[in-house]
């Protein structure tokens, strides 16, 4: 193998790659990224099994090749190279990948590029078509809700389902559920329904460029994978085997009260009550307050016996009767800053049943949040 390549394109590739390294592998091939010639471009892979990425970047390639490099002394060495030229040369005799840039010169030892695990080839006629940029907020707005319990693999999921030209995305880590859906531009023939690792999903969204580019997912039958290929990169993850808690069940059918709000002032009240409200079990009370006629108020509140306490009155176009419930901060703060319209909905019933919130004049995205004892 001999190619040139700049510095900054086989730094951008490193930094898509390098998250799927597996940190703590028995298999040191997989603390390694495979470099390898393909078509006339420079192919970057890495895989902890579970998450694979691949990228493909420009290069002047003089003679194919491949070599695995040890990840973490490959990144560190070419981000600090200057903004330079390239040249990566291997010696097959001793597995020596030779990386010359500028005045520096470094020999790496690796490992045969026929040790490492081999990616998936899918068959892209399969597959489904989703707009980079549409997925990518889709993402953001649901995996946040996922748990992180490994005790609840299921719950560190995403539900995607995929009925017709319809998509939809769940996730909850059993206090909270946010689910998101849209039209795809073209019906599929197959219905998709699977549980998708949120982390996948969002290094999905981090190495997805923005724009008006498509992914295509690929659900290859019986192999417990999925598959996103873009124009200059491929992610391949394992699928999450179990049963998602049945999530529609839960979502309340109708609200005694609906509090329309900013969602800049109503997010701004959660980051300044977080401040107290974080020294102990992150409660923030909400005291809806209607009005004949005019406008209400929402009164946030939060104390904490070390800290003391705080308040912050919002104004907001409340129907229905009075009430006053607790929620955790953090979850309030969270779906907030992600809705993507002006003005939120809060609607609720009592003081122990769940509240759902969604952006005014966007029914695609709901995010029900479970009530915290008031005490």
């Amino acid at each position: 193998m001999k190619l040139t390549i700049t510095q900054a394109q086989l730094a951008y590739g490193l930094g898509i790659v390098s998250r799927a390294v597996s940190p703590r592998s028995t298999l040191p091939v997989l603390n390694n990224i495979l470099i390898a010639t393909d078509n006339g471009r420079l192919r970057l892979s890495a895989t902890n099994l579970e998450l694979g990425i691949t990228c493909w970047i420009g290069a002047n390639i003089e003679e194919e090749g491949s070599i695995t490099i040890p990840a973490r002394i490959f990144f560190d060495l070419v981000n600090t190279l200057p903004a330079d030229k390239v040249n990566l040369s291997l010696n097959t005799r001793t597995q020596t990948l030779n990386i010359q840039c500028g005045t520096s010169n470094f020999d790496i030892k690796g490992i045969d590029a026929q040790e490492f695990p081999p990616m998936p080839s899918p068959d892209l006629s399969s597959g489904v078509e989703l707009n980079i940029a549409d997925f990518k907020e889709m993402i953001h707005q649901v995996s946040f809700a996922a748990s992180s319990e490994e005790s609840r693999p299921v719950l560190q999921g995403v539900l995607m389902e995929i009925n017709n030209n319809k998509l939809s995305l769940a996730a909850t880590d059993g206090f909270r559920i946010s689910v998101r859906t849209a039209e795809l531009s073209a019906p599929q023939d197959n219905p998709v329904k699977v549980i998708i690792p949120a982390r996948s999903l969002s290094e999905l969204a981090r190495i997805a460029t923005d724009g008006n580019e498509t992914v295509t997912m690929i659900v290859p039958p019986d192999r417990g994978q999925a598959i996103f290929h873009m124009k200059n990169a491929e992610l391949v993850t394992q699928l999450i085997e179990g049963n998602f808690p049945d999530y529609r069940a839960i979502i309340p059918r109708s609200f005694k009260t609906r509090t329309v709000i900013s969602t800049n002032e109503f997010l701004k009240a959660c980051r300044q009550a977080e401040i107290i409200a974080r020294e102990g079990n992150n409660v923030i009370r909400l005291n809806f307050q209607p009005q004949d006629g005019a406008p209400g108020t929402v009164e946030f509140s939060t104390q904490s016996e070390e800290m003391g306490s705080g308040e912050v009155v919002v104004d907001a176009n409340i129907e229905g009767p009075e009430l006053l419930i607790a929620f955790n901060v953090r979850y309030l703060s969270e779906v907030l800053e992600v809705i993507g319209t002006p003005n939120t909905i809060l609607e609720t019933n009592a003081n122990n049943t769940p509240g759902l919130l969604s952006p005014v004049g966007n029914d695609n995205f709901r995010h029900v949040i479970m009530p915290m004892h008031l005490g």
